[in-house]
């Protein structure tokens, strides 16, 4: 028995995901972030249910990532760590210069205050 000439083409594709110019990864030739797809992933959603929660991506992309993040799971773990790392440390920094701290202690003095006299 002589084996058939494959028909297909069976060489590896890069996955459809690219790094913008603040260093996060998106998918395909959207905003969508990698880290939004594989949280989705890890709670469960399918492909297609991905699929629908982000209409911009077509399927073919989505199962490409998934499969990538599959294949090389702690080198995008690795990523998505310092990813929220970076958006906690991010965050802080804003609610340190952000006058929301001070406004809800105001806010929070004058309930006390009102609560006192109202008691009395």
């Amino acid at each position: 028995m002589s084996a058939l000439p494959t028909l297909l083409a069976l060489e590896r594709e890069a996955p459809p995901l690219h790094q913008d110019s603040q260093g996060v990864i998106r998918v395909g030739q959207t905003r969508v972030t990698l880290e939004s797809i594989i949280s989705l992933f890890e709670q469960g959603a399918s492909a297609e249910e991905i699929a629908v929660r982000y209409d911009v991506l077509d399927l073919h992309d989505i199962y490409a990532t998934l499969s990538y993040f599959l294949g090389h799971r702690q080198e995008v773990q690795n990523y998505l760590d310092r990813a929220r790392q970076t958006s906690l440390r991010v965050r802080r920094d804003a609610e340190r210069r952000s006058a929301t701290a001070q406004i809800r202690e105001r806010l929070t003095g004058y309930r006390n205050r009102a609560d006192v006299q109202s008691a009395g």
